[in-house]
C-alpha cells in the first residue's frame, strides 16, 4: 500500500467518525428543550432594544475607551522599557509583570472597591466609564507596552541613524519615524488585542452598574434571572461573536498582508 494511499483511507476513516459523531449529536440531543432553554422567542423579544441601545453600546464604548486608556499608557511605558534611563526600565517592568500577572477581575475589585476605601471622597471621572476605561486600560496597557515594545525595535537601526545624521533630535526622530513605523508593524496585534478587551468588558458587572450603564453579559444575566430562562445570556453571547468574528478576520487579513510586505 502506498504512502498516498494509506494517508487517503486514515483521512476517510477520519471524516466516516466525524459523521458518526454528528449524527449521534443530532439523534440524541433533546433539540426542543435546548430551544426553550437557550432560543425562546418569548424571551428574545423582551430584550429589544435595549439589548443594542444599552447593553451592545455600552459594551463598545467601554472597550474603545479602555483601548485608548491602554494604547497611550502602554505607549509610555514601552518608551520607559526601552529608555537608557535604569529607573525607568525597572518601572516599567514591574509594571508589566504586575498587570500580566494579575487576574483582570481583581483590577476591576480594585478599582471599584479599592480606590474608595484607599482615598476617601475622590472619585474617577466619568462614573462606571471612567472607572472600566481605568481597569481595563490598566490591564491593556501591559500587554501593548510589550507589544509596542517589539514593533520599535523591529524597526531598522538604520532608520534612527538616518535621521539623527539629518539633524533630528532622538525624540524627534523617535516621534516622526519610528513610531509610525512600528504601529505599522504592530497593527495585527493590537487587533487582537482589542478584541480581548471587548470580552473583558464583560467584568463589568463587578463594578456594580446602574441600569443604564449595564454591558451584555450583566444585561443577560439580569434578565435571565428575571425570565427564569438562560436565552438572554445565550443571545448576549451571539452579540459577542457578532463583534469578535469580523474582528478576527480582520487580525487574519493583516497579518497575511504584512507577511506578504515582508
Amino acid at each position: 500500500m502506498s504512502p498516498r494511499l494509506r494517508r487517503r483511507i486514515v483521512r476517510g476513516i477520519q471524516y466516516a467518525l466525524l459523521a458518526v459523531a454528528v449524527l449521534l449529536v443530532g439523534t440524541l440531543a433533546d433539540w426542543h428543550q435546548l430551544q426553550h432553554q437557550f432560543l425562546e422567542l418569548s424571551v428574545a423579544r423582551q430584550m429589544f432594544p435595549d439589548l443594542i441601545t444599552v447593553a451592545l453600546t455600552n459594551t463598545v464604548a467601554y472597550t474603545l475607551s479602555g483601548f485608548g486608556v491602554g494604547l497611550v499608557l502602554g505607549l509610555v511605558i514601552a518608551l520607559m522599557r526601552l529608555s537608557s534611563v535604569a529607573p525607568y526600565r525597572w518601572l516599567a517592568c514591574v509594571y508589566i509583570e504586575f498587570f500580566r500577572g494579575l487576574p483582570a477581575l481583581l483590577i476591576f475589585i480594585f478599582i471599584g472597591v479599592g480606590v474608595p476605601l484607599a482615598f476617601p471622597g475622590v472619585m474617577i471621572p466619568g462614573g462606571a466609564y471612567g472607572q472600566v476605561a481605568v481597569a481595563l486600560g490598566l490591564v491593556a496597557a501591559a500587554y501593548m507596552a510589550e507589544t509596542i515594545r517589539a514593533g520599535i525595535q523591529a524597526v531598522p537601526r538604520g532608520q534612527m541613524e538616518a535621521a539623527r545624521t539629518l539633524g533630528m533630535s532622538r525624540g524627534l526622530a523617535m516621534r516622526s519615524i519610528v513610531i509610525p513605523q512600528a504601529f505599522r508593524i504592530i497593527v495585527p496585534p493590537l487587533t487582537n488585542e482589542l478584541v480581548l478587551l471587548f470580552k473583558d468588558s464583560s467584568l463589568v458587572l463587578f463594578l456594580g452598574v446602574t441600569l443604564e450603564t449595564r454591558e451584555l453579559t450583566k444585561f443577560g444575566r439580569d434578565l435571565a434571572s428575571e425570565t427564569a430562562n438562560t436565552t438572554p445570556i445565550f443571545i448576549a453571547g451571539l452579540c459577542y461573536l457578532l463583534i469578535t468574528i469580523p474582528l478576527g478576520y480582520v487580525v487574519r487579513r493583516l497579518e497575511a498582508r504584512h507577511a506578504k510586505a515582508r
